[in-house]
């Protein structure tokens, strides 16, 4: 059983078929293409097409630079037809359990037994909000859409990463922009793109972190080197005198579904090993960051771990045989 039909789950489903496996994939939501038909407007990718694949089947070309998140749209449903993905949607998944020598998998249409189960359900649906009584609006990353829903408006971007430095940038010919950022931001060399950020993840035990925080992409390049993005220091009264805030204050994984397997520590995490959960080892995560495999919340960085976590699995269910 695959839970979620996004990118992670997709690849997933590619090394099930391969490996001749019976599987069938959840999704949650009413249309493919996991998280990101609900990007904002003029999101891109940080890397050409042919850098930016999933397993077996490359990205079509695009002739406009960095693909833009429609355009991944487009190949996420192709890629999902050409394979002959085994999709049910839109179903929720409300919580696993175990159940004898299974896994017991509630939705809300039923309930399903399987022995193994991937989670592939990443972090857009469970963005993290600071809890502060403002006087203004208050969005998230994930409410963003389009900068001429707030021309002439003051807005204040609270986040030093990649979401807040594109959001400030896309913002700044429409309105009077703050953005605020716990530290000075990092901007990553500009020749730096995805795929060069998932070979030096694939080569470095403490990933990309340490090179910086920010992809230069060209829109944001352009706003920084005209001076019009510049990041001013955690204020307050900033804050307060903001007519809109919009945090981009990153993402947790969407996990509440494993909630009866008891998988977090005292510290709220999940140990793994590998993708695998050490404290049920049918239960396996995929895509969700680094610390479920190198670049694994990328396009080009989730094959990798989707083909371990098959190769796991079959090995386990031949075992068992």
């Amino acid at each position: 059983m695959v839970i979620g039909g996004g990118q992670a789950g997709l690849a997933a489903a590619y090394y099930l078929r391969r490996a001749g496996l019976s599987y069938v994939v959840l999704d949650a939501q009413p249309i493919p293409g996991g998280a990101w038909p609900h990007g904002w407007n003029s999101l891109r990718l940080f890397s050409i097409a042919r850098h930016s694949s999933l397993p077996g089947w490359p990205m079509p070309a695009f002739s406009d630079g960095y693909p833009t998140a429609a355009h991944v749209v487009d190949y996420l449903i192709a890629y999902e037809k050409r394979y002959d993905v085994p999709v049910q949607r839109p179903v929720v998944v409300s919580s696993v359990s175990r159940d004898g020598d299974e896994l017991l998998v509630h939705t809300d249409s039923g309930a399903w037994s399987t022995r193994h189960v991937i989670s592939a359900t990443g972090t857009w649906w469970r963005p993290f909000r600071p809890l502060m009584d403002l006087p203004g609006r208050q969005l998230h990353t994930v409410d963003y859409r389009d900068p001429l829903e707030f021309a002439g408006q003051k807005v204040a971007v609270v986040g030093g990463g990649n979401s807040g430095a594109q959001i400030a940038a896309d913002l700044v010919p429409h309105a009077s922009v703050t953005w605020m950022t716990r530290r000075p931001p990092r901007y990553l060399p500009d020749e730096i793109d995805g795929k060069a950020l998932f070979d030096i993840a694939s080569r470095r035990a403490g990933g990309v972190g340490e090179l910086g925080d920010i992809v230069a992409v060209p829109p944001v390049r352009e706003a920084r080197d005209s001076g019009l993005l510049v990041a001013t220091p955690m204020d307050n009264d900033l804050l307060a005198e903001a007519d809109i805030v919009i945090w981009s204050t990153g993402f947790r994984p969407a996990l509440g579904h494993l909630a009866p397997l008891r998988l977090r520590d005292d510290r709220g995490r999940v140990a793994m090993d590998g993708t695998t959960a050490v404290g049920e080892p049918c239960v396996h995560l995929l895509g969700y960051g680094g610390w479920t495999g190198a670049a694994s919340a990328t396009l080009i960085g989730v094959g990798p771990t989707a083909k371990a976590t098959v190769a796991r699995i079959s090995a386990a269910l031949g075992a068992r045989s």
